[in-house]
């Protein structure tokens, strides 16, 4: 709702600027192909300077090939875009087809598209009025629009159509993002990954043929983004900038949660499957290079911030195993009296890794483990206060889910669904600062539930947390210096893994 009114606001100036655009006027004015050609002769070098703007930031071939049909498409119970947009005094202005034409030309495209890049927002849907004024108001779209409801929901294979070119346009032109780094958003019940620059707070890439995507992590120079696909047991490998597969690796088992190691040099890969494993995937050869046997299925794993071992948590058989990375031998574990969640860490002043913070299976808290004394000696709780939530959900065996470490060391974030919020606990003393509760969901004729929190991450300079509300298909943005909500992101379908992407 926060990020609503400022799409609005950037909407109306949107609009604005498009009608009072030259070009635009050039177009809106024409009454006739005739009329219009001239306008285009009179105004030549703005026009084709114009184009040559708009083309640098938006993809015209995409455009004409997938988006521009669209406005030709007979949508059962609509009428078409082009039957009301093709008249010359429509802002959204389409050019009008000769008799029993049934394609726009080249010339006409590139029109066609000089006046659409004016009415959306490089890179986000939401603020796009192409996108929000023909979307039902129920979906996020606008109160009213003449044309109808053309797009029921954000799901709607034609509205992800524009959605994508819109999205690639800010991808394309702003690969830095002026935050240099990038939230990759896993959604695990879909066929997504979403890419959110923390600049905007808006998603800006998706990247798609991956059906139930699980963990995400990337090579140390960034250029590529490895993803455990669990539908297909394998590693997927993905180029950064263009968002395509570019190799599926198969994996000895089903896979969970994956990490690498810090030169970059191996993926590690948690296989659920029993007997339960950690595969290894050479990043050079981009092959499977191993498989460790555990003995037991691994859900999460991870690299230590000193880079000299891998942690891998067992739901099934409530431990942590520590193996260490230079031998890849199991050098010691550490049992719990349940399931191991995910996990997070802190250090030392010399670096080496200090304590291992660890949610647990009905636990409403977490637990601290010695890393060097190789046990469990403390156990935080939460408040009592706020809470009420988990029952609803389902989701009392996992009242806690979702632990990070802020980049500076000085906090530690951590989720609960009983609360619908995040907790903050200074470092090194574990003291709760306080807490930044979460969005609300409604079901229709039902009371509000929580959001059910999941994964936490954050940007380089510790400022903003970023938290996945997997039932609530968003991505909440929390200012850590004053624990407020700041942003919610709509993402894909129950969205849990997340990692942050810091560019070079």
């Amino acid at each position: 709702m926060l990020n609503l009114q400022k799409a609005r606001l950037r909407v109306l100036v949107i609009a604005a600027m498009a009608s009072l655009h030259p070009a635009m006027n050039v177009l809106a004015n024409a009454g006739n192909a005739n009329e219009a050609q001239q306008s285009q002769s009179a105004n030549s070098g703005q026009f084709q300077e114009t184009i040559s703007s708009s083309k640098d930031i938006f993809d015209f071939d995409f455009f004409k090939s997938k988006v521009e049909p669209i406005f030709l498409k007979q949508r059962p119970g609509h009428a078409r875009c082009y039957a009301c947009h093709s008249d010359p005094n429509r802002v959204f202005h389409l050019e009008r087809l000769s008799d029993g034409v049934k394609e726009w030309t080249e010339e006409q495209s590139r029109r066609n598209f000089l006046t659409i890049t004016r009415l959306v927002a490089p890179g986000d849907p939401l603020s796009s009025l192409l996108l929000i004024h023909p979307l039902a108001p129920e979906a996020g779209g606008d109160a009213f629009h003449s044309g109808g409801r053309q797009f029921e929901t954000q799901n709607d294979p034609d509205w992800l159509t524009i959605a994508d070119w819109v999205r690639g346009a800010h991808t394309a032109s702003h690969r830095k993002s002026k935050s240099g780094s990038f939230i990759y958003v896993t959604n695990s019940a879909g066929a997504t990954v979403d890419v959110v620059d923390p600049s905007s707070n808006s998603v800006v890439q998706v990247i798609r043929g991956i059906e139930l995507p699980h963990g995400v992590n990337f090579s140390p120079d960034s250029s590529r983004v490895y993803i455990s696909d669990e539908s297909e047991s394998a590693l997927d490998v993905i180029d950064r900038e263009r968002g395509e597969i570019i190799k599926k690796i198969a994996l000895s088992g089903h896979p969970n949660n994956l990490t690498i190691t810090k030169d970059g040099r191996r993926v590690l890969v948690g296989i659920r499957t029993l007997p339960g494993a950690v595969d290894v995937v050479d990043t050079s050869s981009l092959a499977l290079a191993k498989t460790i046997p555990i003995n037991r299925s691994i859900h999460n794993i991870y690299v230590t911030p000193d880079g000299k071992y891998a942690v891998a948590g067992s739901i099934e058989s409530k431990s942590a195993t520590v193996m260490d990375l230079q031998t890849e031998q199991v050098a010691w574990e550490v049992k719990f009296d349940n399931g191991v969640r995910p996990m997070a860490f802190d250090t030392n002043p010399d670096g080496s890794t200090k304590h291992i913070f660890v949610q647990l299976s009905n636990l409403n808290g977490f637990a601290v483990v010695d890393f060097a004394k190789h046990v469990e000696v403390a156990r935080v709780k939460f408040p009592d206060q706020p809470g009420g939530y988990g029952d609803a959900e389902v989701r009392f065996n996992t009242p806690s889910h979702g632990i990070g470490v802020a980049p500076n060391g000085k906090s530690l974030w951590v989720g609960s669904t009983i609360a619908n919020a995040v907790f903050e606990y200074s470092l090194p003393d574990l003291k709760l600062d306080g807490y930044c509760l979460l969005p609300n969901v409604y079901p229709p004729n039902h009371a509000p539930t929580g959001s059910v929190p999941e994964w936490i991450t954050f940007t380089p300079d510790s400022s903003v947390v970023y938290i996945s509300n997997s039932a609530a298909a968003s991505v909440s943005a929390i200012d850590a210096r004053t624990r407020k909500l700041t942003a919610v992101i709509p993402v894909g379908e129950v969205p849990k893994r997340m990692n942050t992407l810091i560019l070079p």
